[in-house]
């Protein structure tokens, strides 16, 4: 049965949706020796499908992966300024996988790596709104910037739901704020903290949803269990 091209790509795992399409549009696709457009259609079972000259075969068996990061990682397959990669803290995975969303350079946290591209995709959409919650140690003045973070706010053009906001600590210098959003905007919670008059000293993401890090260190993954992964996939079912 023929489909569109970077669904296929997806769920063979090759690369998400959106990095499927991106490899579509320069030309790096071929179907059956043709060189694919965005819309192209195909069918896996009958069509050679290649992506830069090698040849697309069936999606290894689904793999979900939990990590602390650590800061000084990026959240990329590689990365042409030499920055270490989250890939190279996965030693003792075979299999092939890609983060699922982002975390900044300087960031800590929860990130999330599969290889199923249909996965990856629905946990991203915007329509699925899951809650990320974060911990932000900042400086500022904390009374004046909690008001502000706990309403509709615009970050680069794009109107967000107002955060959910807790205040852990408090000090002279600022303090510990608790910090859940809905969207994943790049550098989302340190625009909306320098729009509020604070400065991000240290971010560390805790829970995407109901999946906590809780005592996993820093640098280490793990397998997502069963019950994790089946909330996860009713969360991409919601809408």
């Amino acid at each position: 049965m023929k489909e569109r091209l970077q669904k296929i790509l997806s769920s063979y795992g090759i690369a998400s949706r959106r990095r499927s399409e991106e490899l579509i549009r320069a030309l790096r696709v071929t179907v059956n020796g043709e060189i694919a457009l965005l819309g192209s259609l195909a069918d896996p079972e009958r069509d050679e499908i290649r992506v830069d000259g090698v040849p697309v075969v069936k999606k290894p068996e689904p793999v979900y992966i939990m990590l602390n990061k650590p800061a000084g990682y990026i959240t990329s397959l590689s990365d042409e300024k030499g920055r270490r990669t989250v890939l190279e803290l996965l030693s003792g995975l075979p299999e092939r996988v890609y983060p699922v969303g982002r975390l900044d350079y300087l960031s800590e946290g929860l990130l999330l790596l599969t290889n199923d591209g249909e996965f990856a995709y629905r946990l991203t959409h915007p329509k699925h709104e899951i809650s990320k919650t974060y911990q932000a140690e900042v400086s500022g003045d904390l009374d004046a910037a909690v008001p502000l973070l706990s309403r509709d706010m615009l970050i680069d053009g794009y109107r967000i739901r107002p955060a959910g906001i807790e205040i852990i600590n408090k000090n002279r210098a600022g303090g510990i704020l608790s910090i859940t959003i809905f969207e994943g905007r790049n550098r989302q919670i340190r625009k909306m903290c320098d729009q509020s008059g604070l400065k991000v000293l240290k971010l560390k993401r805790i829970s995407v949803g109901t999946l906590e890090l809780r005592d996993l260190p820093p640098g280490k993954w793990r397998h997502l269990t069963p019950e994790e992964r089946a909330y996860l996939d009713s969360c991409g079912e919601k809408k």
